[in-house]
């Protein structure tokens, strides 16, 4: 096993304790007390995962989350001590993949992290393309040709997702449920609004069409039509 884990973490006790467990079941383990020094140690080691505290002192766990997004597309995995719904939300909408509340058992945090590096290994693959389309997961950055496409992180999953899977109609649950986490109900059209911006981007200068609209379904990502 090489998987490298980051853990970002104030509190010395459960910090030594992580990094006693990680490093005995085989992975490096790499460690940091400050949302600064995390995301420096990121940008420098390329975690495979990133344990990451909710409550950090200066810079906060839902912005070094944010700041983690825009450096590679490692999984990661907040830890905290509130529970209440709109933390998890919080957390989630920010960009993390998996939340757990402390205090917590050890051996369901081996399994949950185990299930993240398991569901991340496709994620692992650097650059997606279809037709003219590419998305580079190493330096998060979109093209349309040679044209670099300038995207946010909503729009960046939404592009993932109809990338890793070409030609295949995603229902809008579906899409829902793997860009944001969160059910946000038959009724929003959050989705359709950043579809359009996703589209308008896209075909910026003109180019054919490449995201179609399944009437009832969701959405597709397929060849331009003739």
């Amino acid at each position: 096993m090489d998987e490298r884990i980051l853990i970002i973490e104030d509190d010395e006790e459960i910090l030594r304790v992580l990094r006693r467990v990680l490093t005995y079941e085989g992975y490096i383990v790499d460690t940091a007390m400050t949302g600064m020094a995390g995301i420096t140690l990121a940008t420098e080691q390329a975690p495979d995962l990133v344990i990451l505290d909710l409550m950090l002192p200066k810079m906060d766990g839902l912005e070094v989350c944010e700041r983690l997004q825009k450096i590679g597309n490692q999984p990661i995995l907040m830890l905290t001590a509130k529970d209440a719904l709109q933390d998890r939300v919080d957390g989630l909408d920010a960009g993390a993949d998996d939340y757990m509340v402390k205090p917590f058992e050890i051996e369901e945090l081996l399994a949950r992290i185990r299930a993240l590096l398991r569901r991340t290994v496709v994620d692992r693959i650097k650059v997606l393309e279809f037709e003219d389309l590419s998305l580079d997961s190493a330096s998060r950055k979109a093209y349309r040709g040679n044209r670099e496409i300038v995207l946010t992180a909503k729009e960046y999953a939404l592009m993932d997702l109809f990338l890793r899977h070409p030609r295949q109609v995603m229902t809008r649950e579906a899409i829902f449920e793997r860009v944001w986490d969160y059910d946000f109900g038959g009724e929003s059209n959050v989705l359709d609004v950043y579809i359009r911006y996703l589209r308008q981007k896209l075909e910026e200068n003109g180019e054919p069409r490449l995201i179609y609209t399944v009437r009832g379904v969701g959405y597709v990502l397929r060849e331009p039509e003739a």
